[in-house]
């Protein structure tokens, strides 16, 4: 079970984008692969359909999740996630490095 998920964001580690931070697009559990809003961006020739016109278009490509960390809502750097219960019984991720929990 990956601990990334839909709207998290994120920072990269490694690769060609390193450094930057976004918001998760989409995540794909099978493929252990993740789309990061603004990173990662490749340039696609496409031929125009009814409904978008061709041309170079630019846009996400996956990433793998090994390359991604969460970024702690405090400090903004990043960090590591954990399991918790909470008093009413629910269980949360929280970020090791600030002790903030990161689900809303």
């Amino acid at each position: 079970m990956s601990k990334i998920k839909k709207g998290d964001r994120v920072i990269v580690l490694a690769g060609r984008s390193k450094g930057r931070t976004g918001d998760v697009l989409k995540v794909m559990p099978k493929e252990n692969r993740a789309i990061v809003q603004g990173v990662n961006m490749v340039k696609r020739h496409t031929r125009p359909t009814q409904t978008q016109m061709g041309g170079i278009v630019e846009k996400e490509a996956s990433i793998h999740m090994s390359n991604l960390a969460h970024v702690d809502p405090d400090s903004s750097l990043a960090t590591r996630v954990g399991y918790k219960f909470l008093e009413d019984g629910r269980k949360v991720r929280f970020a090791k490095r600030s002790g903030e929990v990161i689900d809303r």
